[in-house]
C-alpha cells in the first residue's frame, strides 16, 4: 500500500508539471475538492478497492471532460461494479471526444451493439478498435475472434482466411458451427473435448446442451456416465445431475448456441478465465461482468467472480455473489456453503468453520459423494484426521471394487493415518492406492518420504522417489523430497542440488527453507544456513512447533554436527 501511495504521489507530481497529460494546462484549473476525490479514487482503484474508487470518481465527475485518464478509470470502475449500462451511457455521452478513444470503450460499445442485435454497428466499433489490437496479444485474439463471430452472425456463414490461434480458434469455430446448426457441430465438440493439449472439460456442458437440443438424450446420458461427481467441476457435476434426474430443460434455460449473445458471452468468459489464470483478477472480473451483461441467465459463471474476490480477500463481495446459488442447483449451493466456510476460516478459525459446514451438511437429504468427499477434505485440512478417516471410509465402502476413485481415497485416508502416527494403516492404504495406480507420483512421493523419515526401507524409498521425480521433475514438493532423501543418507552435496532448486520454486515454504538450512549447515555453510532458518521465522504460516525448533537451531545450530 505504501509503495503504491508513493507511486501515485509521483504520478500526481508528473501530471501537475506536464500539461500534455491533461486537457487542462494546469491542475490549478480544477477545484481542490474534485482533485482530492479524484486522487483518492485513483488510490482506491490501484488497491483494487473498486467500490470505494467508484464512490470517489462519482464525486469528481467534473473532470470527465478535463482529464483524459479520468474517463477510462471511471468506465472501468463502473464495469467492475457490474454497472455496465451506466458505463455504456458515459462512453456514448463522450463519444465525440478524444478521451473516449480507448480499447475498453470500443469493446463495451461492441457488446452493447450485440446486445441490441445491431451487427452493423458492432462491426463499425470493431473497425474503430483496430488500432488497439497490437497493444497486447490478448487484445489481438479478442479483436480477431469478435470479427469472426460478427461475420458469422451477419452473413450466416464462417469467415474464410481468418487468423489461427490454435485451440482458441477451434473453440470459436465450434460455437460458430453450433450457431449455424452445421451438421459437423457434434464432431467439432468431440474434437475439442478430447483435445490432449489442455483441459477442455468445460465444453462437455455445451456438448450436452447441443445433444439435448437435438433430442439425442441417449447420447447425453452416455456422456455423463463417463465422468464422476468427485473429480468433476461444479458445472459438469450439476450437468450430470440434471441429466440423471431428467431435468433436460434446465440446459436451455441458461444457454443456447442459437443465441448470438449467449455465444459471445461464453467467449468473454473464456477471456475472463485466461486473465484469472494469470492472477489478474481485476481484468478477469471486467470481462466476466461483460459476459454476464450479455447472458445474465448463466449465473453459474459468477462462481469465478466469487473465486476472484475470495483470492483478493474481498469477502463481503463474495458473500453477496454466492447468495445467487440456491438449493435448487445442489452443486452450486454446496459451492456456496464451502465458500462461506472458507471465509469463516480466514476471519475466525477452522473450529467455527467446521461447525458451520457440518451443520449445513447435516441438513442436506442424501448428500452426494462430492459433498461427502469435500467434508472429508475439510476435516483433513483442519487436522481432524479421525473424522476425515470416517468420511473417507464411508465413500470407499460405497464404491465398486473396480472404481479408480478408490486410489485417491486410499491416498487421502492413508495420509490421515500417517498424520496420526498409525503407520501400519497408513502404509496399507498407500500401498493399496499404488496397487490401483502404480505410477502416481504424489503417492510414491508421500509413502517414500514417510519411510525415509522412519528410517524404514531406505533403498526402496529412494527408488520410489526417483520414479516420482522422473514423472514430475518440476514439482517442487517432489524435488524437496528427493533432496531430503539424499540428506538422510548423508549425501549432502547431492541433496543441496535438489533443495536449492526447491527453494527457488517455493521461496516462502517453511519446510523447504528449513531443509535447505539443515543441508547448508552440514556443508559447513553456517551463515547461509542461519539465513534460511531465519526466513522460516518470518513466514506467517510457520507452525508453532517448527518455530520453536528453528529458534533453537538459529542459536545452537544442528546438534551432532
Amino acid at each position: 500500500m505504501f509503495k503504491k501511495l508513493i507511486k501515485l504521489v509521483f504520478i500526481f507530481v508528473i501530471l501537475y508539471q506536464t500539461p500534455i497529460y491533461s486537457k487542462s494546462t494546469s491542475f490549478n484549473d480544477f477545484n481542490s475538492r474534485d482533485l482530492s476525490n479524484y486522487f483518492s479514487g485513483i488510490i482506491a482503484y490501484e488497491n483494487q478497492n473498486n467500490s470505494k474508487a467508484l464512490k470517489f470518481f462519482n464525486l469528481s465527475k467534473v473532470l470527465l471532460n478535463k482529464h483524459d485518464s479520468y474517463l477510462k478509470r471511471y468506465v472501468n470502475s463502473l464495469v467492475l461494479d457490474n454497472k455496465v449500462p451506466q458505463a455504456i451511457n458515459v462512453i456514448k455521452n463522450n463519444g465525440n471526444k478524444d478521451n473516449a478513444d480507448f480499447y475498453d470503450a470500443y469493446l463495451i460499445l461492441i457488446i452493447d451493439s450485440l446486445k441490441k442485435n445491431n451487427f452493423d454497428e458492432a462491426e463499425e466499433y470493431l473497425t474503430k478498435s483496430l488500432k488497439f489490437q497490437d497493444q497486447n496479444r490478448i487484445n489481438l485474439v479478442i479483436f480477431e475472434t469478435l470479427k469472426q463471430y460478427i461475420y458469422t452472425f451477419k452473413n450466416k456463414k464462417i469467415l474464410n482466411n481468418k487468423k489461427n490461434f490454435g485451440n482458441l480458434s477451434l473453440i470459436a469455430e465450434t460455437f460458430q458451427r453450433c450457431y449455424l446448426n452445421d451438421e459437423k457441430t457434434g464432431a467439432f465438440f468431440l474434437n475439442l473435448i478430447n483435445n490432449q493439449q489442455g483441459d477442455y472439460s468445460r465444453y462437455i456442458f455445451f456438448y450436452l446442451n447441443y445433444l439435448i437440443d437435438k433430442n439425442q438424450i441417449n447420447e447425453a446420458e452416455n456422456v455423463v456416465s463417463q465422468f464422476d461427481y468427485i473429480n468433476s467441476t461444479i458445472l459438469l457435476s450439476q450437468s450430470k445431475s440434471w441429466v440423471e434426474n431428467k431435468k433436460f430443460k434446465e440446459f436451455n434455460k441458461i444457454f443456447s448456441c442459437q443465441n448470438h449473445k449467449d455465444v459471445v458471452s461464453e467467449f468473454l468468459f473464456l477471456a475472463s478465465n485466461l486473465y484469472s489464470s494469470q492472477d489478474n483478477f481485476e481484468k478477469s472480473n471486467f470481462y466476466l461482468n461483460l459476459s454476464n451483461y450479455l447472458n445474465p441467465k448463466f449465473e453459474f459463471n459468477l462462481s469465478l467472480v466469487a473465486e476472484n474476490y475470495y483470492l483478493n480477500e474481498e469477502f463481503n463481495k463474495v458473500r453477496k455473489i454466492i447468495t445467487k446459488f440456491n438449493k435448487k442447483d445442489e452443486f452450486y449451493y454446496w459451492f456456496r456453503l464451502k465458500k462461506e466456510a472458507q471465509i469463516i476460516v480466514e476471519e475466525q478459525d477452522y473450529d467455527n468453520a467446521i461447525k458451520f459446514i457440518t451443520a449445513k451438511y447435516n441438513q442436506i437429504d442424501n448428500p452426494n459423494l462430492k459433498m461427502q468427499f469435500d467434508i472429508a477434505n475439510f476435516y483433513k485440512n483442519s487436522k481432524n484426521y479421525e473424522k476425515a478417516i470416517e468420511y473417507y471410509s464411508r465413500i470407499i465402502l460405497s464404491l465398486d471394487d473396480q472404481s479408480e476413485l478408490r486410489a485417491d481415497l486410499f491416498y487421502r485416508r492413508g495420509g490421515s493415518h500417517e498424520r496420526l502416527g498409525d503407520y501400519k494403516k497408513a502404509d496399507e492404504d498407500l500401498l493399496n492406492s499404488l496397487n490401483i495406480n502404480p505410477d502416481d507420483a504424489y503417492v510414491l512421493n508421500y509413502l517414500a518420504y514417510s519411510w525415509l523419515e522412519r528410517d524404514y526401507k531406505i533403498d526402496q524409498a529412494m527408488e520410489m522417489l526417483k520414479r516420482a521425480y522422473d514423472s514430475k521433475s518440476n514439482d517442487p514438493y517432489i524435488i524437496d523430497s528427493i533432496g531430503w532423501a539424499y540428506y538422510l543418507i548423508d549425501d549432502y552435496n547431492e541433496a543441496e542440488k535438489y533443495l536449492k532448486r526447491a527453494v527457488e520454486l517455493m521461496p516462502e515454504d517453511p519446510i523447504v527453507n528449513d531443509h535447505y538450512g539443515d543441508i547448508l549447515w552440514k556443508l559447513n555453510r553456517k551463515i547461509q544456513a542461519r539465513y534460511f532458518w531465519n526466513n522460516v521465522l518470518k513466514f506467517d504460516d510457520t507452525e508453532d512447533g517448527m518455530r520453536k525448533k528453528i529458534n533453537i537451531k538459529v542459536i545452537e545450530g544442528l546438534k551432532n554436527s
